[in-house]
């Protein structure tokens, strides 16, 4: 296995509030209060204190959720600060905040950026306004443009938006509409998902999926997604993950090359010194720990077949010598499309990714 140690980690905090969940939404979250982020903010910096490594170096710290921004600006500084003593954080450290435009502000944002904020990930998700009425979001069309351009404004230059795929009652043409319009926006990222209906959710128990593009069709927008964002000038690098050049997400390259992330909060899973483990999805026992508890899943992570599966998620692939033994495979499937072989390297293609989970039970 190759160590990872003298690379720069990651830090992830989980911030599991919402003031309204999404029906798709899986992640855990709770109802948010004034008095609960206060106890919150306190524990997290419990947390970064205990586990504190004051010569490991970090160059990526994550804001995930939940909302992180309904997190006030004095608690995500005083999160930063603890981050700050606890762990080396790089000079030139990618520092990363979710933002649901229905819930920051211009005096917010110039906050954040002052604090050391550099980079924003907003949840856009459509530039449909009933699009986002039936995914439960709060925001309009016309919010989301606002918050990226006031983003723009205060200096932000990293700015991703997220962009769901087969949605119920998308069509090619109104997805086509939201890209054209995403693309005119300040961003220098774009994740796009395709909408997956959860076992426990409202959308399941209301079996949202009879209202939602097929297999087909929704393998008709991802393509088409691909093929208008590279058009452009956003590159995949990812499954799910499109950027201008450079503008690449160093947080989440982690998570795909197996490099040390740390994650902070209920629900927060981390690979961390050669273990992975995940701290347990409940607020009130994260509010009661001195030390935060932690829940082992392996001893023995970032194993061969698992960088494998990982690395393909990327364009780059992975050298064809992980391979070895499967050229038989790999040309069956690169002739159908499916792969492709450069520098020595094998990648999936759009089309590939399509059927990844496939092709990988074969590689592997």
């Amino acid at each position: 296995m190759m160590q990872t140690h003298n690379i720069p980690g990651g830090l992830y905090i989980h911030v599991p509030f919402c003031l309204q969940k999404c029906p798709y939404c899986d992640f855990y979250s709770v109802p948010v209060s004034d008095t609960m982020t206060d106890a919150y903010t306190e524990a997290v910096c419990r947390s970064l204190r205990a586990l504190r490594e004051p010569n490991r170096t970090v160059d990526t710290v994550y804001f995930g959720g939940g909302t992180p921004s309904l997190l006030s600006n004095r608690q995500i500084h005083e999160i930063l600060d603890t981050a700050a003593t606890c762990f080396s954080l790089a000079a030139d450290a990618e520092i990363t905040s979710e933002v649901n435009p229905a819930t920051v502000s211009l005096k917010q944002l110039k906050q954040l950026r002052t604090f050391g904020i550099n980079r924003l990930s907003v949840g856009i998700q459509s530039l449909q306004d009933e699009q986002l009425k039936t995914l439960g979001r709060l925001h309009t069309a016309n919010e989301a443009m606002k918050t990226l351009e006031m983003a723009a404004e205060v200096g932000f230059k990293n700015l991703s938006g997220d962009l769901m795929l087969a949605l119920p009652n998308q069509t090619a043409a109104s997805l086509e509409q939201t890209i054209s319009e995403m693309i005119t926006l300040p961003l220098t990222h774009i994740s796009a998902y395709l909408l997956k209906i959860e076992s426990h959710t409202p959308y399941a128990a209301q079996h949202m999926e009879r209202q939602c593009p097929d297999d087909d069709q929704a393998a008709e927008f991802y393509l088409q997604t691909v093929d208008a964002l590279e058009k452009a000038g956003f590159f995949q690098y990812e499954i799910s993950n499109f950027a201008k050049p450079k503008w690449e997400s160093r947080h989440n390259l982690k998570y795909w090359k197996c490099i040390d992330y740390l994650g902070i909060g209920p629900s927060a899973h981390s690979c961390w010194n050669d273990k992975r483990f995940f701290m347990p999805p409940s607020v009130s026992d994260f509010l009661a720990q001195d030390v935060p508890h932690i829940q082992w899943e392996d001893e023995n992570p970032c194993t061969p077949e698992e960088r494998l599966m990982l690395g393909m998620r990327l364009c780059e692939g992975v050298p064809f010598t992980w391979l070895e033994g499967k050229a038989s495979l790999l040309q069956r499937y690169e002739k159908a499309g499916f792969l492709r072989r450069s520098d020595e390297r094998i990648a999936f293609t759009s089309k590939g990714f399509l059927v990844s989970n496939r092709i990988l039970s074969e590689l592997i």
